[in-house]
């Protein structure tokens, strides 16, 4: 059974960052070429610290891979290349212990014609109940109004079966048949494969062209309201039987066929924003902010509970569907110049060599995908900026291995090179051993922290996956400016799409008398009066500012008590304020706690972050406390890591502390049978964690810590003392803190 470690927040992918993999690619763990679960399970630390809040794998059902595994055989079992079943549970237990979702595909609309249901469909008799699985037709000229989806390659959407001596229906290649939706019995069959994973402890499933479920005469059979009412039937069906699970629609449509699939809030609870991706990129090329507004104004209002997916780049080409002729025509003139690059109606490229490995333009484009409504997707080694090879065919150009490290095979196994499901990339701009995980890590200046920084960032603000968005218009058509607002936050975003430094005056009349504070460097500008607010932004430059209400009168010394204690509220249990998601609460509030301690020595410093990196339980058989490594930012000179020991003390306990140095936060426990309160504290203070620590360091303890181990050591003068003193050695904090 997976335990479920996660936070009961019904709403959780309005806030998740999507970490998009195929299990084969990222890491193998037995060199036979081929990533595995047991390979994807030892790389999950890096996923945590990475930062991003759920994991959404490619398919990896059994399958014959002529797509890739969106051609599967069998709906309940993984393919033997890339582990079992137990291998499976294994991943997500793991995954789940880290705080991190586990999305999977199921792949609704079609099957490989390997599937034992459509070998027995093919001999089965024309009328009888099995060939009803598959759509068949004794003529290729039906549905005659629907589309080719794959131009390059079929040239029908009907396909001549030998053995059923009939035509059988697919929108995508031809041995990918159509499953029958009007039959009562493919939807039962769906449903239970469905409820399959979920009970193995899956989270989400992305629902696979889900557009194309029904066929009907004389439509594109597109988007049927045959379609809109078995989803409602499937999510009813989820809703009673799961909790906390969503599902993500692939469909790919125009803004308001897009969000039909979100129903009433009783449909799909994610879409992609697919007619918005490309507009991103011409906006940035164009320099001008037209397209991305204009998408946006025809993109109608969805319900409350559902959210947009957002992205840049994924397993597929960037699609081109969803823009006029025009439009695609200058999306191939400007970003690919070899034809070789262009498949289907799209690019197979990946971010960073579409963009030219231009870091400001890369930086650029993921400050709107973090800072536009909806929840942002990465793809897999876009974080480091890895390179692509179209020339190996399909879109199997942006699916290469991971590039770890610059060891044998970029790390990603330790077979023999010739083994590899696909080569690594050697082109010398992208090369493996210049661009991978292990040198970027050893580098703060890099991709990847750059990467980490900014999801950190958006993490923090609740605004970004749940607020309105509100754009300005001013007269500079190369600066796009909007406003994100949920409950008391609310973010300025200005945006450069010019390659030149720009100039802008805004409207921000509403905000007089605040200040703009950037949300990276925690610069204060000036605050906002009667005149038009001037900006001034270098070539592709951008700014995310929080509009924060001038500091009134004198600020009061930090630490003294009439600063009035913050108090943070969470749910289940108090580990998950430096666990999970909820252990941005604390971090936001560390600053403050902080700067009232003598023995912290940035208090002359401008902080620009907090972050909780790790905590190790002490003792970890019986924890009394945990040991936090905080990593503090500022807005110059090197990073600072501090050690402090943090206590829950229950609200029997929290009197004699509360008016105390050592109390860091007021603590509410949301539980199923009411509320709980208590006083989050520094355990130095605590008489038990201090007899603990004395007696670790006599008995040279080591605790397991995710990254290395912590040792406590006598020195032979405190070993001295010992002998002396015990039993009657008592620790005493010391009164004169300094820093």
């Amino acid at each position: 059974m997976i335990v479920d470690t996660l936070e009961n927040d019904p709403l959780w992918y309005k806030d998740a960052i999507i970490y998009e993999l195929h299990v084969r690619a990222f890491c193998d763990s037995n060199a036979d070429g081929i990533g595995d679960f047991k390979g994807l399970t030892q790389k999950l630390d890096y996923l945590q610290d990475l930062g991003v809040t759920a994991i959404w794998l490619l398919p990896f059902c059994s399958s014959p891979l002529r797509d890739d595994g969106y051609d599967i055989s069998d709906y309940t079992n993984i393919h033997p290349q890339y582990g079992t079943r137990r291998d499976f549970q294994a991943f997500v237990r793991e995954a789940h212990r880290r705080g991190l979702r586990v999305i999977t595909e199921l792949v609704v609309n079609h099957t490989s014609d390997q599937h034992p249901w459509f070998q027995r469909a093919r001999k089965a008799l024309p009328g009888s109940k099995w060939r009803n699985w598959y759509v068949w037709s004794d003529t290729p000229d039906r549905y005659s109004d629907t589309r080719i989806i794959f131009k390059d390659t079929e040239h029908s959407n009907w396909t001549w079966d030998p053995v059923a001596k009939a035509y059988f229906w697919h929108r995508f290649f031809s041995h990918q048949p159509d499953l029958n939706y009007d039959n009562p019995d493919v939807q039962k069959a769906i449903f239970e494969v469905l409820d399959f994973w979920l009970e193995l402890g899956v989270d989400g499933l992305r629902l696979d062209a889900v557009p194309y479920l029904f066929e009907r005469e004389g439509t594109n059979c597109e988007n049927l309201p045959e379609t809109h009412e078995f989803l409602k039937t499937l999510r009813t069906h989820v809703d009673k039987k799961f909790k906390n699970r969503f599902f993500l629609a692939e469909a790919n449509q125009w803004p308001e066929d897009a969000a039909a699939y979100f129903g009433q809030g009783d449909e799909c609870h994610m879409n992609f924003h697919f007619p918005l991706m490309p507009r991103l990129f011409m906006s940035m090329q164009m320099e001008d902010r037209f397209p991305i507004i204009d998408i946006l104004d025809q993109t109608p209002a969805i319900p409350e509970s559902c959210q947009w997916g957002l992205f840049l780049r994924n397993h597929d080409e960037l699609t081109l569907e969803m823009v006029t002729d025009e439009e695609r025509d200058y999306m191939y003139r400007v970003f690919a110049h070899d034809k070789q690059s262009r498949i289907n109606l799209g690019i197979r490229r990946r971010l960073t060599p579409l963009l030219g490995n231009d870091r400001k333009k890369i930086e650029l484009m993921y400050s709107l995908l973090f800072s536009m409504p909806g929840t942002p997707c990465i793809y897999y080694g876009e974080e480091i900026g890895m390179g692509d090879n179209f020339y190996l065919g399909d879109r199997n150009g942006v699916r290469t291995p991971m590039q770890w490290s610059a060891d044998r095979n970029a790390g990603f196994s330790y077979g023999n090179p010739q083994k590899l499901y696909l080569p690594i990339i050697i082109d010398p701009e992208y090369h493996y051993e210049a661009v991978n995980v292990e040198l970027q890590q050893n580098n703060a200046q890099s991709p990847l922290w750059w990467m980490k920084r900014i999801v950190s960032l958006r993490k923090r603000y609740k605004v970004f996956g749940r607020g309105s968005i509100e754009f300005l218009h001013p007269s500079n058509r190369k600066v796009l400016v909007f406003l994100r607002r949920y409950q008391d936050e609310t973010i300025l975003v200005a945006v450069n799409l010019s390659r030149h430094a720009q100039w802008v005056e805004l409207d921000l009349a509403e905000f007089k008398g605040r200040r703009p504070l950037t949300l990276f460097g925690r610069s204060k500008f000036p605050a906002i009066g009667d005149l038009p607010y001037l900006l001034t932004l270098s070539g592709h430059a951008f700014y995310w500012f929080s509009l924060e209400p001038v500091e009134a009168g004198t600020p009061k010394a930090p630490g003294k008590a009439d600063q009035g204690l913050p108090t943070i509220t969470i749910a289940k249990d108090w580990d998950n304020l430096i666990q999970k998601r909820e252990k941005v609460k604390l971090e936001n509030i560390l600053p403050q706690y902080l700067q009232g301690r003598r023995w912290f020595g940035g208090k002359a410093r401008i902080m620009q972050f907090v972050e909780i990196t790790e905590t190790i339980p002490l003792p970890q058989e019986n924890p009394l406390a945990v040991l936090a490594l905080i990593r503090v930012e500022y807005t110059e000179g090197e990073p600072e890591t501090y050690l402090l020991p943090l206590q829950y003390l229950p609200a029997d306990r929290m009197a004699p502390l509360l008016d105390s140095p050592a109390a860091i936060a007021r603590v509410r426990v949301k539980m199923k049978d009411g509320e709980q309160e208590g006083l989050l504290i520094d355990a130095m203070w605590d008489r038990e964690f201090q007899k603990m620590l004395v007696d670790s360091i006599s008995r040279n303890r080591r605790f397991t810590a995710p990254s290395g181990d912590l040792v406590t050591q006598a020195m032979k003068i405190f070993r001295r003392q010992l002998q002396k003193e015990v039993p009657a050695l008592e620790p005493t904090l010391l009164k004169g803190e300094q820093s």
